[in-house]
């Protein structure tokens, strides 16, 4: 078996949920005979974060400095290249579901791919459904250093099961479709009833194909000479899952189907970049009670997430982004959720695109409509953080 650092000679398409089988630089080992690859990644991100929460008496303040991710990441082929393979650990605490599970789960991709044709391939094991762009995205490929409040509410995840993928062309443009047949009680579950989860996705991308595969990278690092713009939106079924978020979330003392559709479209011109998400979640009796007998509730309602952000410089790698956020809960949980809106100012220094980055972030979040800075309840808050990774 070989061991080199340098590029080798493989070469395959890769699309946006696809183990990274390509001409890869980097860490990686090669089979004498060419029938076993295998290429290593890591990246983390190192944070600093302050947060201000206005009281009626007495702000409350909170300083959180930490690893906020820290992952290795395994790709490439056994016996020949369509069969392929994604294997992805997480190390952190935030990584591992702990919080709602008390399972400490390092293991957040372990997946087998069949590569019919480059535009055709199916996979099965644990990964990320083909749910919202922004989820399905990689959060190194993030302009800002978390993903937004209707992401965190209403994605998800990841989950084991079957999946299939086809990009065909219709009127020479490109469409990507997807669709999912899964446990529906997300990573850490270790056995299933047959309450399974449905989630389908269509893509289509009427001006072309982006740059480096850009539909899936916030930003516009690649500067478009010509609009690029892609459309997608998707639905998912989860029979009778356990858990408040479906794959994610408290368990639940009664078993609660959850109806969740999504629609985004990103844009990008010139350095400049657009992206919308649209997401909504429906359910029968969200008033619940965990496992410990305490009332919960699911999440039910929508929420939209708009960002725009803009490349200063192209060589010196200044981006400016502003993102803004509106959660809405539906009328029979608002006893336990309010209406929340966050406004975000961004501003991050790319050194090697989205592999070495520093960003530095600004948040304001306010509830029930009340945008004034003295109100109880609203949240000032500040993150710097450091990507690192290959």
């Amino acid at each position: 078996m070989s061991f080199f650092l340098l590029s080798s000679t493989i070469s395959f398409a890769q699309h946006d949920e696809q183990a990274t089988v390509e001409n890869f630089k980097g860490i990686q080992y090669l089979g004498d005979d060419s029938t076993f690859y295998i290429n290593f990644r890591f990246r983390m991100q190192n944070r600093a974060m302050y947060t201000l929460t206005k009281g009626e008496i007495q702000n409350t303040e909170r300083v959180e400095a930490r690893i906020r991710r820290l992952r290795l990441r395994m790709d490439g082929f056994i016996y020949n290249s369509k069969l392929t393979y994604s294997i992805q650990l997480g190390f952190t605490r935030g990584d591992q579901d702990y919080d709602d599970t008390d399972i400490v789960n390092i293991v957040r991709d372990a997946v087998v791919f069949y590569n019919f044709t480059d535009k055709f391939y199916i996979s099965f094991g644990q990964s990320k459904l083909p749910g919202n762009r922004q989820r399905v995205n990689s959060s190194g490929e993030l302009q800002f250093a978390e993903r937004s409040l209707v992401n965190a509410n209403f994605n998800i995840d990841r989950d084991f099961g079957l999946k299939a993928y086809y990009s065909p062309k219709i009127g020479g443009v490109p469409m990507k479709l997807k669709f999912a047949v899964s446990t529906g009680e997300g990573r850490v579950s270790t056995s299933t009833d047959m309450g399974l989860a449905y989630t389908g996705r269509a893509e289509v991308l009427p001006l072309g194909e982006f740059k480096g595969k850009g539909d899936y990278i916030e930003g516009d690092l690649a500067y478009e000479q010509s609009l690029k713009l892609s459309l997608g939106g998707g639905y998912s079924y989860n029979d009778r899952t356990t858990r408040a978020g479906g794959q994610t979330g408290i368990y639940l003392s009664t078993p609660v189907t959850l109806k969740t559709q999504f629609f985004d479209f990103i844009a990008k011109f010139r350095g400049w970049a657009y992206q919308f998400e649209y997401m909504e979640r429906n359910a029968t009796n969200p008033i619940r009670q965990d496992l410990n007998g305490q009332t919960a509730n699911v999440y039910v309602g929508h929420g939209l997430n708009q960002q725009l952000s803009y490349i200063l410089n192209k060589k010196s790698g200044y981006e400016v982004a502003g993102r803004y956020t509106r959660l809405s809960p539906r009328n029979d949980i608002r006893q336990y959720e309010k209406k929340t809106e966050v406004v975000e100012l961004g501003l991050t220094r790319y050194f090697r695109a989205h592999r070495l980055k520093l960003q530095l972030n600004a948040n304001y979040q306010f509830n029930d409509g009340k945008f004034k800075t003295n109100a109880p309840g609203n949240i000032f808050g500040g993150i710097f953080q450091i990507e690192l990774g290959i």
